[in-house]
C-alpha cells in the first residue's frame, strides 16, 4: 500500500492510498468465494457452482463488498500509520475499481488542533461584585400581591382602563362569515394583557357595562392560523361588567399564606432568596468572563466540522424556545440571519473552551474520577428529591456519563483558574460587555 498525506488546511488533510494488483484481487477472490459456498444456483449443488458462474451473476454486489472492505481496511491503516485522529467520518473519492488493476482512492477529514498553552495561570478577569438592592423586596411583595389578587366589581361610574377585567361577549366575522373558533360568552378579558390580537383590548377602553363596539381588526401578518395571517377581521363585542383588582393587604396573614409567620420573615426570605439569585448569576457570569480570557490567551484553531456542529445545535436550541414563546418558523429563520455571526462567535468560543479545559484537566490531573460522579449523582438527588434509582439509571448511558463527566472536569478546571487568576471586582456599571 502506497500512502501520500497531503496538508489541505492547518486542520484538514488528504490521504491518497493506492492498494495494489495483488491485494485487490485476493479481496475479489475471497469475496467470490464466499458467494460461491452460500449460492443456490439452479443445475448445481449449493456451494458447488463453477466461480465462472458465480462471478457472472455477483459481480457488480461482490464489486461493492470489495471496494467497502478495500477502502475501510487501508483507511484505518493509513491513518495509523500517520498518527492521525479523524473528527468525522471522511469524504472520499474513489477511483474505478477492477479486479484486474490496482486501486486508488482520496480520503478527506479534519484532524484535532494541536493545544499550546501558553498562559492560563495569571488570567486577569473582572467579577462583579454582589450588590443586592433591597428595592428587590418590595418589586418581590408587589408581584406576590398581584399573584394573589381578587377581581371585584367596579361599582363607581368610570369607563374601562388598563388592568381592569371586562366581562364580554363577542363574536368574531371574516368576509362577513361568523369566524370559527372566534365566539364567546361571560368571557373575562383583563385589558392590556394582550391576550387578543393587537387592537381588540385597546378597542374597549373607555367602555362602560352594557356598551357595545364593533372592532375592525386584521390578524398579523404571522398569525399562527396560516389561512387567517393578515386577514382583516370584524368584532362584534357587547361590555357586560366591569372588574378590577383587589390587593391583599401586606400583613401578618398574607405572609403565612406564603409559608412565614411574619411580614418581616417574609422579606428577611426574599431579600435571602434574592442574594442567592444574585450570586448565582454572578457566578455564571464570572466563569465565561474567565473562559473567554483563557481562550484570548491561549489561542484555538477551530474544526470547521466542530464549529458547524455546535452552531447547529445552538441554533435548534434557540428555536426551540422560541417557538415556545409563539415565534413561527419564518420568523425565526430572520432571527437567526439577522443574528448568524453571534451564534458562530458563541458556538467557536463553545469548541476552543472545550478543548482548552480538557488540556488543563489533563496537565494538571483534575479530570473526574469515579468518586467525583458518584458525588455529582448524589448531588443531584439531594437538590431534586427524586428516587435515587431512578436519577442514577438517567446516567446508566454512555452519552450520559460523558456529559456529566465533562460538566464536573469544567466544574474542577474552573475552580483551579479561579484560584491561579486574578479577579477585579467591580460595580455592575463599570462591566462594558
Amino acid at each position: 500500500m502506497k500512502v501520500n498525506l497531503e496538508e489541505l488546511s492547518k486542520l484538514e488533510r488528504r490521504l491518497n492510498i493506492e492498494i495494489p494488483l495483488e491485494k485487490v484481487a485476493k479481496a475479489f477472490e475471497r469475496i467470490y468465494q464466499e458467494f460461491q459456498k452460500q449460492a443456490t444456483i439452479k443445475g448445481f449443488r449449493k456451494g458447488k457452482a463453477p466461480l465462472d458462474k458465480i462471478k457472472s451473476i455477483y459481480k457488480d454486489e461482490a464489486r461493492s463488498n470489495v471496494l467497502q472492505d478495500l477502502v475501510q481496511e487501508h483507511f484505518f491503516q493509513a491513518i495509523d500509520q500517520n498518527n492521525l485522529k479523524p473528527i468525522q467520518q471522511p469524504r472520499l473519492k474513489i477511483h474505478d475499481l477492477d479486479e484486474h488493476k490496482s486501486f486508488s482512492f482520496s480520503a478527506d477529514f479534519e484532524v484535532h488542533p494541536e493545544i499550546n498553552l501558553k498562559n492560563y495561570e495569571n488570567l486577569s478577569v473582572k467579577k462583579e461584585l454582589l450588590d443586592v438592592d433591597e428595592k428587590v423586596i418590595q418589586q418581590t411583595l408587589e408581584k406576590m400581591q398581584a399573584q394573589q389578587a381578587e377581581f371585584v366589581p367596579v361599582f363607581e361610574d368610570r369607563p374601562s382602563q388598563n388592568g381592569d377585567v371586562a366581562v364580554i361577549d363577542f363574536e368574531g366575522f371574516v368576509d362577513g362569515q361568523p369566524l370559527e373558533n372566534a365566539k364567546g360568552t361571560q368571557h373575562n378579558l383583563e385589558l392590556g394583557s394582550n391576550q387578543f390580537i393587537p387592537g381588540f383590548e385597546e378597542g374597549l377602553l373607555g367602555t362602560k357595562p352594557g356598551q357595545s363596539r364593533t372592532l375592525n381588526l386584521s390578524f398579523p401578518p404571522e398569525y399562527h392560523v396560516a389561512q387567517l395571517a393578515g386577514k382583516p377581521v370584524r368584532f362584534e363585542v357587547q361590555v357586560k361588567e366591569l372588574k378590577k383588582k383587589a390587593l391583599p393587604a401586606l400583613n401578618n396573614e398574607f405572609s403565612k399564606k406564603m409559608g412565614f409567620d411574619t411580614v418581616d420573615a417574609l422579606k428577611a426570605a426574599i431579600l435571602e432568596d434574592a442574594k442567592k439569585n444574585e450570586e448565582a448569576r454572578i457566578k455564571e457570569d464570572f466563569k465565561n468572563r474567565l473562559l473567554k480570557e483563557l481562550a484570548k490567551q491561549n489561542p484555538v484553531d477551530v474544526p470547521k466540522s466542530m464549529l458547524e456542529s455546535q452552531k447547529s445545535f445552538l441554533i435548534q436550541d434557540m428555536r426551540e424556545r422560541m417557538r415556545g414563546m409563539g415565534m413561527t418558523e419564518a420568523n425565526f429563520d430572520d432571527y437567526s440571519s439577522k443574528w448568524d455571526s453571534d451564534f458562530t462567535e458563541t458556538a467557536t468560543f463553545i469548541v476552543q473552551s472545550s478543548y482548552l479545559i480538557n488540556a488543563i484537566a489533563a496537565k494538571e490531573s483534575l479530570s473526574a474520577s469515579q468518586e467525583d460522579m458518584e458525588k455529582k449523582i448524589q448531588s443531584y438527588v439531594d437538590q431534586t428529591g427524586m428516587d435515587p434509582a431512578k436519577v442514577r439509571s438517567i446516567y446508566n448511558n454512555e452519552e450520559a456519563r460523558s456529559r456529566l463527566n465533562h460538566i464536573i472536569t469544567e466544574e474542577k478546571v474552573v475552580e483551579f483558574l479561579t484560584g491561579k487568576a486574578k479577579v477585579i471586582e467591580v460595580k455592575k456599571a463599570d462591566l462594558k460587555d
